[in-house]
């Protein structure tokens, strides 16, 4: 393990990463083909995960972003606030949100109820990591990458007050 005094252990490696993503991909593009959805990466979070994803989708596709936040250090503010918003109309749309963790449910819920009002014609979610003993509000992603226990992770996206997101694998935060 690289010399890290913040990471208690790597929890996932540069290759169980590259595999996980590689079928969650595959089963994506059977899933959507011939219907061209719009991948939305929640920023800033997802953006490895959605790169390494995306580039794992064998079917027409278009790509997009927004950016939430409800995190202050290593705890969800409860508050879910848009940054930054879609470009384009969703409206009749297949949209498929890719997220770096699902933790409370908080943020894809807002998601959600913000999409349909939109006229999504389909939401589902794609997350790398499903974190369900933390969750306020009952959401189930469709494409999960990992389930995990109620730890703090950093690393490939996700962040300690805005450090970390580079590590090339996830590990646990230590305390």
């Amino acid at each position: 393990m690289p010399d890290m005094p913040v990471l208690d252990h790597i929890l996932f490696s540069q290759e169980q990463l590259k595999t996980r993503i590689a079928e969650l991909g595959r089963q994506i593009s059977t899933d959507y083909k011939g219907k061209q959805p719009l991948f939305v990466g929640i920023l800033r979070g997802s953006i490895m995960f959605y790169a390494d994803l995306l580039r794992e989708i064998s079917i027409d596709c278009n790509m997009d972003f927004m950016c939430l936040s409800s995190y202050s250090g290593t705890s969800s503010t409860g508050e879910v606030r848009t940054m930054l918003d879609l470009r384009e109309s969703i409206k009749g749309r297949h949209v498929v949100i890719v997220e770096d963790i699902v933790d409370t449910g908080l943020t894809l819920d807002y998601l959600t109820k913000n999409l349909q009002h939109r006229g999504a014609a389909s939401i589902e979610f794609c997350c790398l990591l499903d974190k369900p003993a933390n969750r306020k509000i009952e959401i189930h992603p469709k494409y999960v990458g990992f389930q995990i226990e109620n730890e703090f992770v950093i690393g490939y996206g996700l962040d300690y007050d805005e450090l970390y997101r580079n590590l090339p694998y996830i590990g646990v935060f230590k305390k």
